[in-house]
């Protein structure tokens, strides 16, 4: 079976039609989008010219001894000063694939993958990489129709690209490896018996096209963006209504306060939470108490200041699935093929560290907040029971909160701090930029699961102000999550509760 023409394929049944790759910039909301409607892809005439010229260029120079090309017609790292005989170049290919194939740990999780289908067709498709048409449209088949390679999540150096990741995302091209199709773990080659495709014959250049590039890395970072903002926005909301089951004062909160120092994360935040409480009968009450603590008072400065390092990771990260990573870099309209360093991951390293930081940040606020509802100050009852002693009430939730948070701070150490030499000393230094990646994917998680706890005991905490009510907003939050999670009155087992208000955060938008 041919691969499909996905410029004429009928793509009528998918919800958002076809995206094309082409020379409109991919943004990160672009990709959420084709990934929660399941847009599938295709190629612009334009791409597949400049896929098409640039690959003729290599079948051109590919086989000229007198002019060596690195990785084309010579070895890989510190052999690149080994010759590779024409009748080998295509053996070179594969053996690169295979033997670069050393991803592990535990597997990547799907949506990820498919974020780094996405980004390696965007890359090649510039024409700057020497690939076949016919590979790059492999990948979108993969793509459209869910075909998802293993890959594990351990083993980037994050330098001359994800290298080990890579290869693992690419052997099921070549028949080999495994995938997950239709529900089912299997060989690359009872996928491809299944499907009707064909294997990819790799010729010169491009296993190293596949192999050298960021997706691993990028992927991973523009998943985390777009779970780190709604993250964000949870924050927000989440803190709003400790606030006021903590009987909180909203004058911190107030515009003029945010104006004169005018970060806009920070601005943003104050905005969020005044938005979220207007009409609350509790924090328009009078109040005995003249601060809150900072853990409430500093939530515009707090999680302004993440709001802040996220909108500058998303910018990085946009660049960099829009760019042309793998190496060599051809340029057919200038007969030049140069070898150089795009692959190294330093540019979204180091972002991506800052990120994880910065998330952390959300969730170690979180938890203090969640300290302060369960300590019994305010009208609040110890451990947010009628009844403690007897019952435990919400005593551990908070412990747990307390030791996702040291997880979390564990993870923040930056990977990019080191760098391994590696290729014989070819390659001396490197971004680690894979560990990163996959350690701010951790801490988002972790973050979330935080303020789920957080939620939990709000909601709990809120009960205790009545008859007063909250902001209609809120009331409607708390409506939903009831109908999900009830009000506590004597101890029961609590981490299915945990569960249900990750759960029920994970669906709000």
């Amino acid at each position: 079976m041919k691969s499909t023409d996905h410029n004429h394929a009928d793509h009528s049944h998918a919800e958002g039609g076809v995206h094309l790759i082409g020379p409109e910039r991919l943004t990160i909301d672009r990709v959420e989008e084709i990934l929660e409607r399941h847009i599938p892809l295709a190629l612009s005439e334009e791409a597949r010219e400049r896929i098409l010229k640039c690959r003729q260029w290599v079948a051109d120079k590919a086989y000229d001894p007198e002019h060596p090309i690195y990785g084309v017609t010579t070895g890989f790292g510190s052999l690149c000063n080994v010759t590779i005989d024409e009748d080998q170049i295509e053996q070179l290919q594969k053996n690169l694939v295979m033997s670069h194939a050393c991803s592990l740990g535990d597997r990547v999780r799907p949506e990820i993958v498919r974020l780094m289908l996405l980004c390696k067709v965007q890359s090649l498709s510039y024409g700057n990489s020497g690939v076949q048409l016919e590979t790059v449209e492999r990948l979108i088949d993969f793509f459209n129709m869910d075909i998802l390679p293993v890959v594990y999540k351990l083993g980037s150096l994050g330098a001359s690209g994800d290298l080990a990741p890579l290869a693992n995302l690419c052997l099921p091209l070549l028949g080999l490896g495994e995938v997950e199709y239709k529900g089912e773990v299997m060989a690359a080659g009872k996928m491809l018996a299944m499907t009707g495709l064909q294997p990819v014959t790799l010729k010169a250049k491009e296993g190293l096209a596949l192999l050298n590039g960021t997706q691993f890395m990028s992927a991973h970072g523009v998943w985390a963006v777009i779970n780190a903002r709604r993250i964000s926005r949870l924050a927000d909301m989440v803190g709003s209504l400790s606030l006021d089951a903590f009987d909180g004062r909203i004058e911190p909160f107030y515009d003029q306060i945010h104006q004169v120092r005018a970060h806009r994360g920070q601005i943003d935040t104050a905005a969020a939470v005044r938005g979220y409480l207007a009409g609350s009968e509790i924090i328009s009450q009078p109040k005995q108490h003249v601060q809150d603590p900072y853990s409430f008072r500093c939530m515009p400065q707090v999680h302004g200041a993440a709001k802040d390092t996220l909108a500058y990771v998303a910018s990085v990260l946009e660049t960099e699935i829009n760019s042309v990573t793998d190496n060599p870099t051809i340029f057919p309209d200038e007969d030049l093929v140069v070898s150089a360093g795009n692959f190294h991951g330093e540019p979204i390293a180091l972002p991506m560290d800052f990120l994880s930081i910065a998330i952390a940040e959300l969730g170690n606020i979180s938890e203090r907040r969640v300290y302060r509802l369960v300590a019994g100050v305010r009208g609040l009852p110890s451990f947010l029971v009628a009844k403690p002693g007897v019952n435990s009430g919400f005593m551990i939730p908070q412990y747990a909160a307390a030791a996702i948070v040291n997880r979390n701070k564990v993870l923040c150490w930056p990977a990019s701090c080191d760098s391994i030499t590696s290729s014989q000393d070819q390659e001396d230094h490197v971004s680690m930029g894979g560990n990163a990646a996959t350690k701010l994917c951790e801490v988002v998680d972790n973050t979330r699961r935080i303020l789920a706890i957080e939620l939990l005991n709000a909601a709990q905490a809120i009960e205790f102000r009545r008859p007063l009510r909250t902001s209609p907003v809120l009331e409607r939050l708390l409506a939903d999550f009831r109908r999900e999670v009830p009000f506590i009155e004597n101890d029961t087992v609590m981490y299915s509760l945990i569960n249900k208000a990750e759960q029920f955060i994970s669906q709000l938008r």
